[in-house]
């Protein structure tokens, strides 16, 4: 059924057997199945936690699905074979004929061996769909007929499809002539003519913004259905209000659909403030009608108007300027753990025992009664058994990349003694700490208040789902910011957790109780992406934002300082610029420093004067060791956010070999996206080289050079240069790991 093999279950579509035990992923499932047999029987079936890997509750059914797109029989298996290696033999022919030798054995290279071990499943295998199955079936094919299609800019679907096809055509062409295709492997995939057919057993729809017939059909009826956007009010209720009334007056339904019940509430009570007679119901049917406003729940893109139907749809990207994700429940595994990433041969370290290598899990069975342990290598022939129920005392081994670390010997006091000496190490550090911050605690700070109703309005507007590590965040920061004492808190996550986020809700707490902010930032880059990020989310309020770097002149500096003396300035982003001198802030009341770890001892000495009496939130992925140990002794207060946002994709990374066609269809479909390229390449001499070869490869692409022994001015001018897409592919070193948020 194409499931994988593997020593642990880690995802959908995997399987392990141990003795009588059998865990699978199916591919629906939302978490894996254990199954224990008796002889051919099936005992029991029980769901476990794939963090853990313990068994939980059980399950009276289990369903399987197949994990591939292709089901193998032995009557299939052996007639693909056959008709693979009979066009294996005539393009070896075909190859030889015409002398080329590199090709022919790349061909063979690829599909000799392969089409000996022709038995089971194997990576790739859907290539050779077309010699499993005489035609190509798609979707279309599985669908009851008269089953309703809706198709989207039919004349543009077509283009598209017979593009991607164009492509792949040539692709595989240039594929076929260096031996890594054969000719079969052209009709994986089917042709618009193919869709065609299948649309004409359905009931099709097509839809379209012009009223235009598509060239390759004659509808039986046309219905032209005029409609339109509607504006965005950004919060401003009085102006939608005022809409409303027109809309009344001339027969309007109206309809706002929101994220929440708690939303829909909100809104009704705001409306009523205004006049509006509106009214919230669960469910829309009986109550669309001329004269009334309701809300209810409900999620769309955007709102439109139907002057036709006289109705107004509305949502919360036009009432409030931004749309609302709902909720979603959050489970604890959706957490990072520490032994989650642990795969056989990682490094690991036992709290007990010290460093040594995971080798896997293996079944023991100890008088009488089997077992799961934790295989762990130790120096010599060392090795030791840890009970799966016991995998709190190992997580994975963190150092330095490329390092292997010496492995521990079992029974000797060589561990004992390294963690010794640490402890003496932090003994010595802890009293200049404990003095330091000892003192801080003395010191009086400024208690905020409660939240505003902006505040609430502007977390709402947050387009996204925030994780709960993010609203826990949230609440310990507003906590803090509630005491007298100053707050020192580290703000620790992963890159894309949504640390940002965090901090901004800080900062508009501070803003709208009249105090300054100052966000440090240690590029002038990142400065300026926090500037736009902050003028974005900020645009609805009467808050002013400015930026403090090298990218502003010494006219426009010495404005924004002034600015800043007289309180004009609410929240001033800059790099260490902020710390100079001649910096003064008229009642700075918080701090936010990203990336601590890049800044100098003069730069946080500076920072010490600064921050005195003032809230500090310290952002960073990476937290320096002192920075942590501060945080993990309590001297410092420290908020993690180790659950990932919802639909944050994993990297995914393919090892190939060089092909100049590759490169180009990869770059091509990126831009045609609308996306964005780095092609990473760490020899600098020769990096103009591989430019201009890039260029003679994808002539329509605009393409730029980033590189450390480039001009510092110069170095962020591309960079900023590429955040506002004004080139398609950077070619870079690995100097692109500085924090920078580019989705593209």
């Amino acid at each position: 059924m194409g499931y994988e093999r593997v020593d642990l279950v880690e995802g959908r579509g995997q399987f392990a057997r141990r003795g009588g035990i059998l865990d699978i992923f199916p591919m629906t499932a939302h978490r894996p199945a254990r199954l224990e047999f008796f002889d051919d029987e099936v005992d029991s079936i029980r769901r476990f936690n794939i963090t853990t890997q313990r068994s939980e509750e059980k399950a009276g059914e289990l369903v399987i699905y197949p994990a591939r797109e292709l089901i193998v029989r032995d009557d299939t298996r052996e007639k693909a074979r056959l008709a693979a290696d009979k066009e294996y033999l005539a393009q070896r022919r075909k190859l030889g004929k015409k002398g080329e030798q590199g090709a022919l054995r790349q061909l063979q290279e690829k599909f000799g061996e392969l089409l000996e071990d022709f038995d089971g499943y194997f990576s790739g295998i859907e290539q050779f769909l077309p010699y499993f199955y005489n035609e190509t079936i798609t979707l279309l094919d599985y669908l009851p007929d008269r089953s309703p299609i809706f198709i989207d800019e039919p004349s543009r679907v077509k283009e598209v499809v017979e593009e991607v096809l164009r492509e792949r055509a040539e692709t595989y062409a240039d594929l076929l002539a260096k031996g890594k295709l054969l000719p079969s492997q052209f009709l994986t995939y089917a042709g618009w003519e193919h869709l065609q057919a299948g649309f004409a057993s359905h009931i099709t729809i097509y839809s379209s913004l012009l009223p235009r017939q598509p060239g390759f059909v004659k509808p039986e009826q046309m219905i032209n259905f005029p409609g339109k956007s509607v504006p965005s009010f950004m919060g401003n209720l009085g102006l939608l209000a005022g809409e409303m009334r027109q809309w009344h007056a001339s027969g309007y339904a109206v309809v706002v659909l929101v994220s929440s019940q708690l939303r829909a509430q909100q809104l009704l009570l705001a409306l009523r403030d205004y006049n509006i007679d509106a009214f919230y119901a669960n469910s829309l049917e009986g109550h669309v009608r001329a004269g009334n406003v309701v809300i209810s729940n409900g999620s769309l893109l955007a709102g439109f108007e139907l002057p036709g139907c006289r109705l107004v749809v509305l949502t919360e990207s036009e009432v409030y300027g931004q749309r609302k994700k709902p909720r979603r429940e959050w489970r604890r595994s959706d957490r990072l753990a520490p032994f989650v990433d642990i795969k056989a041969g990682d490094y690991v370290v036992h709290v007990n025992h010290g460093i040594g290598r995971y080798l896997g899990v293996t079944p023991l069975t100890i008088q009488g009664i089997q077992k799961e342990y934790l295989l762990v290598k130790f120096a010599g022939e060392d090795k030791l058994y840890v009970p799966v129920d016991q995998v709190g005392l190992i997580q994975k081994y963190l150092g330095s990349e490329g390092e292997a670390p010496r492995l521990s010997r079992l029974g000797g006091g060589e561990w004992n003694r390294a963690k010794g000496k640490v402890k003496e190490a932090v003994r010595e550090m802890a009293s200049d700490l404990l003095a330091l911050y000892a003192a801080r605690e003395t010191v009086k700070g400024h208690a905020f208040g409660k939240d505003t109703v902006w505040q609430r309005e502007f977390e709402d507007a947050f387009p996204f789902e925030e994780t709960p590590d993010q609203l826990r965040a949230v609440d310990e920061i507003k906590f803090d910011m509630e005491r007298t004492r100053p707050m020192d808190r580290l703000l620790c996550g992963d890159v894309g957790y949504g640390k940002t986020e965090v901090a901004l809700r800080a900062v508009f707490k501070a803003v709208m109780e009249g105090k300054q902010v100052a966000v440090l930032a240690p590029t002038t880059i990142l400065a300026q992406q926090h500037y736009n990020t902050f003028r974005e989310r900020l645009a609805g309020y009467p808050v002013v934002v400015d930026v403090l770097s090298r990218f502003r002149t010494t006219r426009e500096q010495r404005q924004v300082l002034q600015e800043l003396e007289r309180g004009t300035v609410d929240i001033v982003i800059g790099t260490h610029r902020l710390l100079q001198e001649d910096v003064r802030f008229k009642d700075l009341g918080l701090l936010v420093v990203d990336e601590e770890q890049r800044f100098g001892v003069a730069h946080k000495e500076r920072l010490k004067i600064i921050s005195k009496n003032v809230d500090v939130v310290t952002l960073s992925a990476t937290p320096i060791p002192r920075t942590l140990h501060m945080s993990l002794v309590g001297m410092r207060d420290t908020s993690i956010l180790e659950t990932p946002p919802e639909n944050r994709y994993p990297v995914q990374t393919y090892v190939l070999e060089e092909d100049p066609v590759l490169i180009r269809e990869a770059i091509c479909r990126e831009m045609g996206r609308g996306g964005q390229v780095f092609f990473v390449y760490n020899r600098i001499f020769d990096m103009e080289r591989v430019s201009l070869w890039l260029q003679g490869l994808v002539p329509e692409a605009r393409i730029a050079i980033a590189h450390g022994q480039i001009k510092e001015d110069e170095l962020e001018r591309v960079m900023l240069d590429f955040m506002n897409h004004e080139y398609d592919v950077l070619v870079c070193t690995t100097i692109i790991e500085n924090g920078l948020d580019i989705p593209n």
